[in-house]
């Protein structure tokens, strides 16, 4: 009689250490399931500030930016007096000749000096390459082609110069085929579940850019600024050719 009471005893005892641990562990699974991934994304934003050795993206992106002034000028012929005499804005480029980009692919900069912005510009707008630099959503169309551009940037990185965001300043986007001058024609901070903030229906060449807001603010948050451009000058995609 006294060893089953103390097997119940002892088989009482192990339940009471081993059901909480269990629970306990369970919890843990949960909120990790749920929380990883503002956790990722928050890690992966503190990066630039955990660290002062800067990232090396060489083994990761293969660069197709070639600044297309240089390339122009590597190509000139040996004949000085044959010069290509027509504007910037009027040259057309065949669709066909463009290596179009994909995705972590640096493929241009963007420059805003009133704002002090000087970033690399890769095709799509995942950690890494907002991490690098600034993404272009792939959901847009690239510069030249005529319709809406969309850049995305961290607020407390590459972005941080929005700040000092004014109408009228230029935009400088250098790509490998061209560059191209846009004009910010309206701020606006939005929620980032706000659809009306950008259309790509449009049908003219528009650039827009946006980050998070408040502009120093570490965290995720709901709110975003938005940055309008018109565009002043480039090369044309002729998408028939």
């Amino acid at each position: 009689m006294k060893e089953n009471q103390s097997s119940k005893r002892l088989e009482g005892g192990m339940n009471f250490i081993i059901l909480p641990v269990i629970f306990s562990v369970l919890i843990i699974l949960f909120c990790v399931a749920v929380g990883y991934p503002y956790v990722s994304e928050f890690v992966e934003m503190s990066k630039p500030y955990l660290t002062d050795n800067s990232i090396d993206i060489s083994s990761d992106c293969y660069d197709i930016f070639v600044p297309a002034d240089n390339r122009d000028e590597e190509s000139k012929p040996e004949d000085k007096t044959v010069k290509d005499t027509k504007p910037m804005e009027q040259k057309r480029i065949p669709l066909s000749s463009l290596t179009y980009p994909y995705f972590g692919q640096r493929m241009g900069e963007v420059i805003i000096e009133d704002c002090q912005i000087y970033t690399s510009l890769y095709f799509g707008d995942g950690n890494y390459e907002l991490n690098n630099g600034v993404g272009m959503y792939t959901g847009g169309y690239i510069p030249g082609y005529g319709k809406t551009v969309m850049i995305a940037g961290h607020n407390n990185t590459a972005f941080n110069g929005f700040k000092y965001a004014q109408k009228g300043q230029k935009v400088i986007i250098r790509t490998y085929y061209g560059t191209y001058t846009y004009e910010i024609t309206d701020i606006q901070v939005k929620q980032s579940t706000d659809s009306s903030a950008y259309d790509f229906s449009v049908d003219r060449e528009n650039l827009i850019m946006y980050t998070c807001y408040p502009f120093n603010e570490l965290n995720l948050t709901p709110y975003r600024c938005f940055v309008y451009a018109k565009f002043i000058s480039g090369p044309i995609i002729d998408k028939n050719d």
